[in-house]
């Protein structure tokens, strides 16, 4: 079983997210960081996904696979970009409170919720808070690389 530094959780659905999340994943891996993105490591081809046919099996292998690599995982980061965060994401996060995960949030889209906060339950999962720049994150992650090197 491989372990990951951070989960990325974020929508991966048109080129600009995909683009997005992979310099996300180099930013990390440039600092240290081994990371899981499930477009990349999910291992499943997109295109069995949308065969109606295959769906409901392929679907619950690759929900499988991104919950275990999840809980391997020492921290989630969520990117919060968009009109609203992704559904997916927000599962994701969800889930990674609950395991006690290190969570952070991205976002570096202005439009939030209300009054510059996004949605409470959101806000307050996020137990490392939310970042809305590159050098914030980098600052974020050098304070707090060895608590995810060693939340195992």
């Amino acid at each position: 079983m491989k372990r990951y530094d951070i989960y990325i959780s974020a929508p991966l659905f048109n080129e600009m997210e995909i683009r997005f999340n992979e310099t996300v994943s180099k930013f990390l891996e440039d600092r240290g960081f081994t990371t899981y993105l499930p477009q990349r490591d999910g291992g499943e081809d997109e295109m069995l996904l949308k065969d109606p046919e295959l769906w409901p099996e392929t679907s619950k292998r690759v929900f499988e696979r991104d919950v275990s690599a999840l809980k391997d995982s020492s921290a989630l980061l969520m990117v919060m970009d968009g009109r609203v965060p992704d559904e997916g994401a927000c599962v994701e996060l969800g889930m990674a409170y609950a395991y006690g995960k290190i969570c952070i949030g991205f976002q570096t889209d202005t439009r939030t919720f209300a009054t510059g906060q996004n949605n409470l339950m959101l806000d307050h999962s996020l137990s490392h808070g939310i970042v809305r720049n590159w050098n914030d994150l980098d600052v974020l992650l050098g304070k707090i690389k060895n608590d995810i090197k060693r939340n195992f």
